[in-house]
This record gives C-alpha cells, structure tokens and sequence, in this order.
C-alpha cells in the first residue's frame, strides 16, 4: 500500500487519471510495450515488416513445437521443424485449425511452459453455431490487444481522456427505474444498455447523449443504425460533439455506413476483428480500406479450392495466425470469415496489406438455388423498401429458400410486402424464394449483437462456390 500510496503521489496533475490507473496494473507494462512498438512500426517499410513479422513467426513456431503438444504432433507428422518454415507462404505446409479442432484438442493446445494462473478462460459468442472456447494469457493479452485498438483510434483523433459513449450490447437499468445507462471509467465512458433501445425509450437515450457531450461513440453497426435511423425519421439534430463512430464486432454493411454518417454528420471509422485474437485490421484517416496489423498475426486469404487468393477484389476465407499468443498458439486458424483483397499499398503511408471488404461470417450468406453465396451486402436497408419495416431477418434452412421475418411499422400495407418481395426478386436475381412472416419482436444474441441473418445450413461443405 505504502508503495502504490508513493507512486500516486508522484503523480504530476496533469497525467491522465486513466494513465495512472492503469500504471499501477501489472498488464500496464504489456500495454507500454506494445504501444511503443506500434508507434515505430506503423511507418516501417514493407521490408522492415516483413523482416519484423518473420522473426516472430520464427520464435512462434519454435515455441509450439518446444511446448504445445498439439503442434508437436502436427509437425512430427508431416516430417516437419519449424525451420522449415521460413516465411508465412510456407504455413502452407500446415493444415488449417478448426473450431472443431479447436473443441477437440483445447488441452493440447495450452502451452506446458506456463503456469495454470497465466491461463484466462474465454469463449465465444457462437454466432457461426460452433461456439468454442480457448485460453488469453491472463491480463496481458487483453492489455497487448487495448494497445492495438488504440492505435487504431489514435486515426482518428481518440484520446484517453475523451468522453465515450458505448453502445455495444451491454444490459443496463430496467425499465422499472427507466434509466437505460451509467457511467464507468472514471466518468468518461457512458455505458447504454443496447437491449432497452425502443420506440419509446430512444428520445430518452438521445437527450442522454446529448448532455454527456461524447467526443466518440463506440457502437456494434446494428446497434448505432437503430439510433440513426430513429434520429433521420423524428428530425433530431446530430450531435456536435462527436468526432467519429467507432463500430466493430460486428460486419459494417455500406447502407449502414451510408446512415449513420448521414444521421450523426461525422467519420465513421469500422475496424475487423474476432474474440479468438488471431486478426485485427482497421481503417485509416484516408481510406476504408481495411489496414491489417502485420504486428498481430499473419492472415491469408483462402479460396474454394484451398489456394491463396491474391488478386485484388477476389473474395475468400481468412485463415489467420497470431503472433502474440504464446498460453494457447492459434496458427491457420480457419475463422470462417470472407474478406475481399484489396490493391496496396495505402496514400496513408502505411505498408500494411489491405482488405477491400470484409463480407462477413460464412454463415451471413444466403445461399441461391444453383448453390453461390449471396452476401447479406446485397440487401440495401437503406432505401425506401424498408420504410415502413422496424426490422427484419431472414431465417435459411433450405437452399434457394428463405424466410423473411418482419417487424411491421404501423403504417405498412400489403403494397409494402410486394415492394418489399419484388425488389429481392432483383437482388437475388430469381434464385432465391422469399416467405414473408410477421413477427412482433426480432430478439438480440446473449451479447447484444442483431443478426439480419440465421443461417441454418452447413456451409463448409466443398459445392458451394463463393
């Protein structure tokens, strides 16, 4: 205590009261250390990233084959060291991961070096109906993975010190008390409950916001539209304070993007990631183009065939390895993601490889008649065949047929469902059969998320073609 007592008051004023508290965290030094790397390394040329992501490949490898069992007998059974893998075009000569790998072999793949109190426990959300579990390394993966997320907001402006307000599937209040928020973080944060978000409730939340003054809001896509689309249709002023949306966790659908900078008047700055930590890319002060952090991991792109995709505006999977987790290697983790290469490098300066568009989760693709994948991106809610829809989702169990639910504004009409019907029919170009069902409420996953898409079919099979 006398030690902790010191160092507070060694504290000069103007330090900020979110650095000092996070000095005295021993995942603080974790933290600066990543931090300071970034800082340097996010204007290294290509050469001196390449140079840079090799030698932690090298020490990754050489580690999983020292102390995961897992990796040891992958290795040993293909007649291989990790030597033999020089640079990432060689983890061609490993099998990919899969969640069901990850399910079956999780304590195989905890590293023997450390010990049980470094292993964090974390799962998760299942979106993709195969929710797995795997291990962080207890407080310095999370505090290595703040440090990149800030560097990433630092593109657009972001601050310790800035007000925040954060939409992203927290469960705040109860409608008992009709307070839907709180404060956190010293004040800074104005955590929202996103599950309350009604009708009824929204002007509440608006005149909320609009007294925090937030400099940033942090915001699932879904969640952030919801606002935005209630703001556009009453005529609510945007808020002057605020500088940027920040979305993630979930896939940023360009009529999404399109509404909320039409709505809250400011950049809306999207980045990819996923709870496994295995990839996480953002965008920059000029682009939208995905920046992925050479720094973090390693991804390839993987087509149908199980070939690398490499030209530009070709889709495939990403296959991702990160290099800073040591408790519980993920190397060519299959995450079931679709990305979208993109031409590089950047006007921004940076040489990291780019992503054009992340399409979304395997499982966010209808799937026609003739078997292709069409993604949830063809279907523009931003337009006026949704005006009189509070929400919809579309369930899938057959392919070339889907169920549409809808949540009817009171205004809507059976002219409405025949728009509604004949605009997907051009979308979908005849492939795809469409029922409409009217449902009273459309529910949110247990982590808040909204998925305009529950894909019941399996999707990892070899006949469908991207």
């Amino acid at each position: 205590m006398r030690t902790i007592y010191r160092r507070l008051k060694a504290l000069r004023p103007e330090d900020s009261l979110t650095i000092r508290a996070l000095d005295l965290l021993p995942a603080y030094s974790a933290y600066k250390k990543t931090y300071a790397l970034l800082q340097q390394s996010r204007w290294w040329s290509r050469e001196e990233l390449a140079a840079y992501q090799a030698a932690a490949l090298s020490r990754l490898l050489a580690h999983a084959y020292a102390n995961v069992p897992y990796y040891r007998r992958v290795f040993d059974d293909r007649g291989l060291v990790p030597g033999d893998i020089q640079t990432p075009a060689d983890l061609r000569l490993l099998p990919v991961l899969t969640r069901e790998d990850l399910q079956t072999h999780l304590p195989d793949l905890k590293a023997r070096n450390y010990p049980d109190a470094a292993f964090e426990y974390v799962t998760t959300g299942g979106s993709t109906g195969i929710p797995v579990g795997f291990y962080y390394e207890r407080g310095a993966s999370r505090a290595r993975e703040w440090a990149f997320m800030k560097t990433q907001w630092d593109r657009v402006g972001y601050r310790f010190g800035d007000k925040c307000v954060v939409l992203r599937g927290y469960i705040v209040g109860s409608a008992r008390d009709a307070v839907y928020w709180k404060k956190t973080l010293f004040g800074r944060w104005l955590l929202m409950s996103s599950h309350h978000m009604t009708e009824e409730t929204l002007p509440a939340y608006i005149s909320e916001i609009r007294r925090f003054k937030p400099r940033f809001i942090q915001s699932y896509p879904s969640t952030a539209a919801l606002l935005a689309r209630y703001m556009i249709e009453h005529g609510v002023d945007s808020f002057p304070t605020v500088r940027a949306v920040l979305c993630g966790s979930e896939n940023l659908y360009p009529w999404q993007r399109s509404l909320l900078e039409e709505a809250f008047g400011c950049r809306v700055f999207s980045w990819y990631g996923n709870s496994e930590q295995t990839v996480l890319a953002g965008e920059c002060e000029e682009s939208t183009h995905y920046h992925i952090f050479p720094e973090y991991g390693i991804v390839e792109l993987i087509g149908r065939d199980g070939r690398p995709v490499t030209n530009p505006g070709e889709m495939g999977e990403v296959v991702a390895t990160n290099l800073t987790n040591y408790v519980c290697p993920l190397i060519r983790y299959r995450t079931m993601d679709l990305a979208t290469a993109a031409q590089g490098p950047c006007t921004c300066g940076r040489h990291y490889p780019l992503l054009e568009h992340v399409e979304g989760r395997l499982h966010e693709f209808i799937v026609t008649k003739d078997r292709r994948l069409i993604s949830m991106t063809a279907v523009n809610m931003h337009s006026d065949v949704f005006d009189n829809v509070v929400q919809f989702q579309f369930y899938q169990e057959k392919v070339g047929e889907v169920l549409l639910r809808i949540v009817r504004k009171p205004g809507y009409t059976d002219r409405d469902t025949d728009y509604i019907l004949s605009e997907l029919e051009k979308k979908f170009e005849g492939d795809v059969d469409v029922t409409v069902h009217f449902v009273t409420k459309i529910p949110r996953t247990r982590r808040g998320k909204y998925r305009f898409l529950i894909q019941d079919l399996p999707l990892d099979g070899g006949d469908i073609s991207l």
